[in-house]
């Protein structure tokens, strides 16, 4: 008897790498999904894989011996949907100097995946709804219907059902579509994720003689502290970009060109020696305990001295190396106030004295 398929089997012939558990709710219905034939809606934002899944759907249903059509419906101007879809006779209109099949045509049998399916326009949005409804189509400049046996795949980048609610996509339409949703999850949210498609990629491009590519430490921090806007598309482009880019096989942070904010910056970890870290860990101590201490007392500096058991003038040395002498500047200007009596009592306008919680501090 044969074991029962885990999901992991079909990532591993859909070629769909991670195991992150969001990517796992979303692929796990996959094959059951792929045992039937209605529509399927996947949504999710650019570079996140969506043919890739509409690959898998297709590649685990009985429709697998036949054709895959992908079409990106932005980027069909309205003039040549018509004719993209559904084909033509010859002499439909002008240019059109022979026959030819439209992709619905062209999958028969198989998959038609419709990237970007929200930018289809009223029109294009009528037509394929009645080959949806029907089974149904016509070539432009025939008379006779053809029989539609194909599966439809759609897939957007835009939240779907705002779109239907304000009227920019057709009700009857969408529902046809989406018998079935899979939402796919950016890859900022796949963080575990990141590191098995950065290696994925390597062993995919890289020159198959040469020396063996590696990532070195800090870039694999890098990858991991992106936030990846352009999602797994950008990420197969990075690696790329320092396959080629690198002098000795290791892929640095130089070689693949990501331009990191400030907050993944700090979480980019650099390897030290144990005595540079050391060093650091020293520094970033006394910075913290001299920046409390003198908080403390007020900017007194011979107070914070007393109390911190240090000599005043080493400890002048050290809020200098800081730069903390002008914040405790700053912290005795705000402490101090003038003896204003004094001041009124002498003609001559003698110089009040500065005082911090009642104690003379010498200038």
């Amino acid at each position: 008897m044969s074991r029962e398929r885990r999901p992991e089997d079909f990532q591993i012939e859909a070629g769909i790498v991670g195991q992150s558990r969001a990517l796992l709710r979303a692929v796990e219905k996959l094959p059951a999904i792929a045992r039937s034939d209605a529509g399927v809606l996947i949504c999710g934002e650019s570079g996140t894989g969506k043919e890739l899944v509409a690959r898998a759907i297709h590649y685990l249903s009985e429709r697998a011996p036949f054709a895959f059509m992908a079409v990106n419906c932005g980027s069909l101007p309205d003039g040549l949907l018509e004719s993209e879809f559904f084909g033509h006779e010859r002499g439909a209109f002008t240019g059109a100097h022979a026959r030819r099949d439209g992709l619905i045509a062209q999958a028969n049998r198989g998959t038609l995946f419709l990237d970007e399916v929200d930018s289809l326009t009223m029109k294009a949005q009528v037509n394929l709804l009645r080959v949806l409804q029907d089974k149904k189509f016509r070539c432009l400049g025939s008379t006779a219907e053809r029989e539609s046996n194909v599966r439809f795949i759609a897939a957007s980048n835009r939240a779907m059902r705002p779109l239907v609610q304000s009227g920019g996509f057709r009700e009857d339409l969408y529902y046809r579509l989406c018998v079935f949703t899979v939402f796919l999850p950016p890859l900022r949210e796949r963080k575990n994720d990141i590191l098995p498609l950065a290696e994925h990629f390597l062993r995919k491009h890289a020159p198959t003689k040469g020396i063996a590519m590696k990532l070195s430490p800090v870039v694999q921090s890098a990858l991991e502290s992106y936030e990846w806007p352009g999602n797994i598309r950008e990420l197969e482009n990075t690696i790329i970009r320092g396959i080629y880019l690198n002098h000795n096989g290791t892929i640095e942070l130089e070689d693949i060109g990501l331009t990191l904010p400030d907050s993944a910056k700090d979480k980019v970890r650099v390897p030290q020696s144990f005595k540079a870290a050391k060093q650091e860990a020293v520094e970033a101590f006394e910075r913290e305990y001299l920046g409390r201490l003198m908080l403390e007392h007020r900017g007194n500096v011979s107070h914070a001295a007393r109390a911190a058991g240090k000599d005043r003038r080493d400890l002048g040395r050290l809020l200098k190396k800081y730069q903390l002498d002008t914040e405790v500047a700053e912290v005795r200007a705000s402490a101090i106030h003038w003896n204003e009596s004094d001041a009124t009592n002498t003609q001559n306008r003698a110089i009040a004295m500065p005082f911090i919680d009642g104690e003379y501090i010498e200038p």
